[in-house]
């Protein structure tokens, strides 16, 4: 996996048709069980999510290379026409303000089911979730620093806990899984619950910690 401007790494990568899962490593690789017509979903904090479907022309090169796309912040477009006169708006301007505006669709239509990069619509504001979940593990971890080290319980998580049950029974996005992860990483309790025997257990912990995040994200705007 690649990016042109920052390395690539702590992506998550399920496989939807055999519900499996892994991590990018610091390298920006990652392997996974596939074959053609399989759906590849690509999930990160710092990137946009993607999914892709798997053709034979990805099993011919000898490597296949993913491109991720940082998250930024969009800024309106502006269109400056030559000699055109305005005319400045007096009085009342608030209800301009307060106006929404929305795109031509017939100058530039857009399919928002399936872009033409593969990333996945957010119908959410995942910044402001983002902030809201690192504000309560600073508040319970204040000695810690860096949320995003380890990964061990995340690469468990992923290898015994199937695909549907992240995005169908606890209700979450593509973007936020990872999240999630290490929002129950960081709880103590993750580091019990790392044998075979406690996959019960193990899918207790996920949600009632889902409720909770549930809580932060809903919440707290």
């Amino acid at each position: 996996m690649r990016n042109d401007l920052v390395p690539v790494e702590n992506v998550i990568v399920f496989n939807v048709n055999s519900q499996t899962g892994t991590i990018v490593n610091s390298y920006g690789f990652f392997s996974i069980m596939a074959q053609v017509n399989d759906t590849l979903v690509f999930s990160s904090l710092a990137f946009k999510s993607k999914r892709i479907v798997l053709s034979e022309k990805e099993f011919i090169v000898p490597q296949f290379v993913v491109k991720m796309d940082v998250f930024t912040n969009e800024l309106a477009e502006v269109l400056i026409l030559a000699k055109k006169e305005v005319n400045p708006v007096s009085g009342g301007t608030q209800k301009y303000v307060d106006m929404k505006y929305f795109d031509d669709e017939r100058s530039s239509p857009k399919n928002s089911a399936m872009p033409r990069d593969g990333s996945i619509e957010m119908g959410m504001d995942f910044v402001r979730i983002y902030k809201d979940v690192l504000k309560i593990l600073r508040k319970n971890n204040p000695e810690k620093a860096d949320f995003y080290k380890d990964t061990s319980f995340s690469e468990l998580a992923l290898k015994r806990i199937n695909y549907s049950f992240f995005a169908n029974t606890l209700k979450l996005k593509d973007d936020e899984i990872k999240l999630f992860l290490v929002f129950c990483e960081n709880d103590p309790k993750s580091r019990t619950l790392m044998a075979p025997s406690d996959e019960f257990q193990l899918i207790d912990f996920l949600v009632s910690k889902n409720k909770e995040y549930k809580r932060i994200t809903t919440f707290e705007k």
